[in-house]
């Protein structure tokens, strides 16, 4: 159970000096009111400044990852943990090093073969003179199928990955503890591993047993050769020092201990020291699809972005989809192209949801509806089936939004799952990772051409000062002036003539500087040309490495769970409220700006929320000021058009809200 104050904490009674209308904090499980706001405190991490909540989850998780502890890791991890008398840190990387080297049947670990290492599996541990153990090993393929089989020692074999960490260590001795200093096990799970409950020959006169369990005696200050008076003014003192500590605890429980953020958002209350904030705009919710289905359109739209190449499927606006499920036209171009693309893509993938005798024929722009039916037939869901009749009377317009995006909703699910798209995935990652390996490998390199450099620039001798090798101040002897300044005039023609001889020797070679100014020139122009590089190249790495982008994901959450969503090829930021039935979006310089100022951050999700909208606040505002230029470059047009003489005829301009009506695929197949 989670801690108070880092200590156990039972039942806790009402307060009995409630006012009626006082604001208090109530732990939702376990229906405890308390007037102050209290800190928990996860007892299988020691994490600290949790709500209960989420103390217990963090429990819970904790508890999950010690029961992924290897079985034959816990006996001997066990035996070291009791009666240790090692500090928590000390104790687990103690069984971290020692289980290093402990290796059991069926784990798969690098054994070394031909100055290098190769995959292998342990099939037998084998003891052999008692202390030495030998493993009998089979070596795998890239398949890990088995080559051959040997015998290696423990020193030549290595861990893949470890089976363990020291976190999930720490977890593992508080939850097999019940004591610390010494750590002792509980008693049940010490006799299901046959570890013994007896003390160490050095711990039996420091500690003693009281109620079943182990405790370990504190050090006396009146030991044996003190006198009576000596004890006596021991008590008394350890009397005044209770007191005073139990006064201090009163003390301590009616002063506030200080907040540490971020904490919960609901639990954040308005302080001096805050910012102004401003108000959170309003969202707009104009959508023509109905408010359940948006969720749908965003992510049917988003798919048919990603996998646009894939789908052979040219790429069209959120705008242009959403207008085509809610036109009651059955021969839309964009709707034909879009079921075809995703139903030739599950004919490639050799899906079996397709009846055979249509995988001969093509999917055209005519029979599309056929395979669309024996799709919803094979899938045999009865809400989708029942539009199969209006489908094959050729009136799939007349269906409504909800109907549309149910169906593209199920046909995008299974091209999810097909080895297409997951090798589209795979591929998508490597590529990823090679990016980065090769940033990575250029940063070096970069940092280590900059150590050079500035090595380099230190071994030159210092070059003021200097003239042909010799000093300055060693060419120019300085003269003494005496008291009465007689030498004063003297010093004076003496430095004239020689700053005279210097800049004569400088305008005799006018070349010599020449040459330095223009090298001067050429080094600056190649400092300019080298930072304008470093900069287009990591321009170039950020570009490709947003073209691998493999799914979007929320930007986080604000005080209230609502889900904020923005989408590479769309200026809008949308907005899901926390039970994902309401969706509404923001589309302007001054929203967002809003919507920054708003945020609170000393709230957790928050502040998360900032920092994702802080890293994508330049894309987005200038997907939005290209929004913004497009309309009113469309109005000045429009505008245009109608001031033109009547004399002159000229074309009327096409509206842009029906461009979904224009759609062609220029990426379609042959």
């Amino acid at each position: 159970m989670p801690l108070l104050r880092r200590k156990p904490f039972t039942l806790a009674e009402p307060p009995k000096d409630l006012e009626p209308h006082e604001l208090v904090y109530q732990v939702r499980f376990t229906k405890e009111i308390f007037q102050n706001y209290q800190v928990w405190v996860c007892k299988s991490t020691g994490k600290t400044n949790l709500t209960y909540e989420e103390a217990l989850v963090s429990e819970k998780h904790a508890a999950e990852k010690v029961q992924e502890l290897p079985k034959e890791l816990v006996a001997p991890a066990l035996h070291i943990i009791q009666f240790s008398m090692l500090s928590l840190k000390d104790l687990s990387d103690t069984i971290a090093t020692k289980l290093q080297e402990r290796f059991f049947v069926g784990a798969e670990v690098n054994g070394r073969r031909d100055e290098g290492l190769q995959p292998c599996k342990i099939l037998k541990v084998l003891e052999v003179d008692g202390n030495k153990t030998q493993y009998e090993i089979a070596w795998l393929d890239k398949n890990k199928k088995t080559i051959e089989n040997s015998l290696l020692d423990g020193e030549n074999l290595v861990w893949k990955k470890l089976p363990f960490s020291r976190k999930v260590f720490k977890s593992f001795i508080r939850e097999s503890t019940y004591r610390s200093l010494p750590w002792v096990l509980h008693e049940k799970l010490a006799r299901k591993h046959d570890i013994s409950t007896v003390p160490p020959v050095e711990l039996r006169d420091q500690v003693f047993f009281q109620d079943g369990l182990l405790v370990y005696k504190k050090r006396r200050k009146n030991e044996e050769g003190n006198n009576i008076e000596e004890a006596k003014g021991e008590s008394e003192k350890c009397k005044r020092l209770k007191v005073g500590s139990e006064k201090l605890e009163e003390d301590d429980q009616l002063k506030e201990e200080p907040m540490k953020y971020p904490i919960d958002d609901l639990l954040v209350q308005p302080a001096a020291d805050d910012p102004v904030f401003t108000d959170r705009p309003t969202p707009s919710r104009d959508f023509n699809v109905p408010m359940d289905s948006v969720g749908d359109l965003l992510m049917i739209w988003d798919f048919c972005s990603s996998f646009s190449k894939l789908l052979h499927l040219y790429p069209f606006s959120l705008e242009d989809i959403e207008n085509s499920i809610c036109h009651k036209d059955s021969n839309l171009a964009l709707i034909m192209e879009l079921h075809s693309a995703i139903l030739r893509l599950l004919m490639k993938d050799g899906e079996n949801l397709l009846p055979t005798k249509n995988k001969t024929r093509k999917i055209t722009l005519i029979n599309w509806t056929e395979y669309l039916c024996d799709f919803l037939d094979k899938i045999n869901i009865p809400e989708l089936c029942s539009y199969m009749t209006t489908i094959k009377r050729g009136h799939y317009g007349l269906l409504d939004a909800n109907a549309k995006l149910g169906i593209l909703r199920e046909l995008v699910n299974q091209a999810l799952e097909t080895d297409l798209i997951r090798e589209k995935l795979d591929e998508q990652i490597e590529q990823r990772r090679a990016l980065g390996a090769t940033r990575r490998e250029e940063a070096l390199e970069a940092a280590r051409q900059e150590r050079e450099e500035k090595g380099r620039l230190k071994a030159l001798p210092v070059a003021n000062g200097l003239l042909n090798g010799h000093s300055l101040e060693n060419t120019i002897k300085p003269l003494h002036i005496s008291s009465n300044g007689k030498h004063a005039k003297k010093n004076g023609e003496t430095a004239e003539k020689i700053n005279g001889e210097i800049n004569s020797s400088q305008q005799k070679n006018p070349l010599g500087s020449k040459k330095e100014a223009l090298k001067q020139l050429r080094d600056d122009k190649k400092e300019t040309t080298e930072r304008r590089s470093k900069e287009q190249r990591r321009e170039y790495f950020e570009r490709e490495m947003e073209k691998q982008i493999i799914s979007t994901n929320s930007l986080g959450k604000d005080r209230d769970y609502n889900r904020y969503w923005w989408f590479r090829r769309d200026w809008r930021i949308f907005v899901e409220s926390s039970d994902s039935e309401k969706w509404g979006y923001f589309s302007s310089k001054e929203e967002l700006g809003a919507l920054m100022g708003s945020l609170n951050p000393k709230g957790e999700r928050e502040r998360t929320l900032q920092k994702q909208l802080e890293k994508v606040h330049g894309k987005i505002k200038s997907e939005m000021e290209k929004r913004t230029k497009s309309i009113v470059e469309n109005i000045a047009l429009e505008e245009a058009v109608l001031r033109r003489s009547t004399r002159v005829r000229a074309s009327p301009r096409e509206n842009p809200a029906n461009a979904f009506l224009r759609y062609v695929n220029k990426w379609k197949e042959d």
